[in-house]
């Protein structure tokens, strides 16, 4: 739920304060009032007490509930809604910045394909199949750290939408080149920070390996090589290599396919990096980042945005079951809420891990807000998405793509 003191939950009170064992937490409650029932025409029943339904959001660093004291009222201003607003907005995002390296022929080493200084036919050809080159001074969309006042990060780049997300490609033959710099640092501060990667290979050029690349946050590498380049007849082979700690994401790769230069390929490629950089987020290592910045939001909201005056736990905060006790601190069992769904309907699957070339004994679940596999043997979450993130999958045979 996303919290505007104008739309979404007005007339409410937000709550902060420090827990011993979870850290900071922010509540936000509105008590509303409950219709009377007068459907059965006993408008002067004797029942006259007024009933209330108390509408509750908690944050914490990770989702636990909340148990414990502490909490103090929350400064009632649009500087705090606005905080707040981040706070629950934080892991969604339409925008996504994509590096793209080019591999000439005969070339494979990272140092090679950053020292390209200028984009063949070849890749200029798949360029404009994905994207549209735009001039980056005065662009006002999506510009994913690059220039667009003083063209110190190049004059061009490419940029895409798909449905409604926004791509912005960080091209290696469009940022800055430096002569006589093997390193190339003014192209790899944006490739190198990026967790997806596109690897565009000419005919010729030789197998991609990650081990060439150096880089500690670059997660998932989509290697796309061109066939008959120019032609009437281009058509483009995908594989991907992805990091051990990042999951299996579609739209899946059929062994051995080629797809023709196409729209549709277009579409299938934009789908599998936005895809790729989801997964990549639902990793160990991105997920422990994104609970330490929620859990900076939560100390700045406590330590600046409230009051000094402490819950009533007689009256308004009763139901909550605040207990003064002080507990002893240790460190609380990570909570993956995705794993618990209730109410879904479930299957035994079979998932087809193209990039490993395995079949994976999984449970497929579809719960009204989110659609999950769950590997059978190990129990632990393979692929988990929104249902509103889903476009749609077709049947073929006995798979559903």
């Amino acid at each position: 739920m996303f919290l505007s003191v104008q739309e979404k939950f007005s007339d409410h009170q937000n709550w902060f304060g420090i827990d011993d064992n979870l850290g900071p937490v922010a509540i936000s409650i509105r008590r509303e009032k409950l219709e009377q029932d007068n459907s059965n025409g006993n408008s002067n029943s004797s029942d006259t007490s007024t009933q209330y339904l108390y509408r509750l959001v908690v944050r914490t660093s990770e989702s636990y509930i909340f148990l414990d004291k502490s909490l103090r009222l929350g400064i009632q201003s649009p500087q705090t809604e606005e905080q707040l607003l981040k706070l629950d907005q934080q892991g969604l995002t339409t925008h996504y910045k994509v590096g793209i390296m080019y591999c000439r022929a005969g070339q494979s080493t990272e140092e090679e394909m950053y020292n390209n200084e200028e984009a063949g036919p070849a890749f200029s050809e798949f360029l404009e199949t994905i994207g549209q080159r735009v001039r980056l001074k005065g662009f006002d969309k999506y510009k994913a750290g690059l220039d667009n006042k003083t063209d110190s990060t190049g004059l061009y780049s490419v940029y895409a939408q798909y449905q409604d997300c926004e791509i912005m490609f960080h091209v290696s033959t469009l940022l800055p080149f430096t002569p006589n710099n093997r390193q190339q640092l003014l192209r790899k501060r944006h490739i190198g920070n990026d967790i997806v990667t596109i690897v565009f290979q000419e005919p010729g050029a030789l197998p991609f390996t990650p081990k060439n690349i150096r880089s500690q946050f670059q997660h998932v590498f989509i290697v796309v090589r061109a066939l008959n380049p120019c032609t009437e007849n281009v058509q483009y082979s995908v594989a991907v290599s992805r990091s051990k700690e990042v999951p299996v994401f579609g739209p899946p790769i059929v062994e051995g396919a080629v797809y023709p230069k196409s729209k549709a390929f277009a579409d299938f490629l934009l789908a599998k990096v936005i895809n790729a950089e989801n997964a990549a987020h639902r990793s160990e290592k991105f997920a422990t980042m994104a609970t330490r910045t929620r859990q900076e939001y939560l100390k700045d909201l406590t330590a600046n945005y409230s009051t000094t005056t402490p819950v009533d736990t007689g009256q308004k905060f009763s139901m909550l079951s605040f207990s003064s006790k002080k507990k002893e601190r240790h460190k609380p069992p990570r909570f993956l809420p995705d794993a618990a769904q209730r109410g879904a309907i479930s299957w035994q699957v079979l998932l087809d891990d193209s990039g490993q070339s395995t079949l994976v004994e999984c449970f497929l679940a579809i719960s009204n807000e989110t659609f999950v596999l769950i590997e059978e043997s190990s129990q632990e979450i393979v692929f988990v998405t929104p249902c509103k993130a889903i476009l749609g999958w077709a049947a073929q045979a006995n798979r559903l793509v």
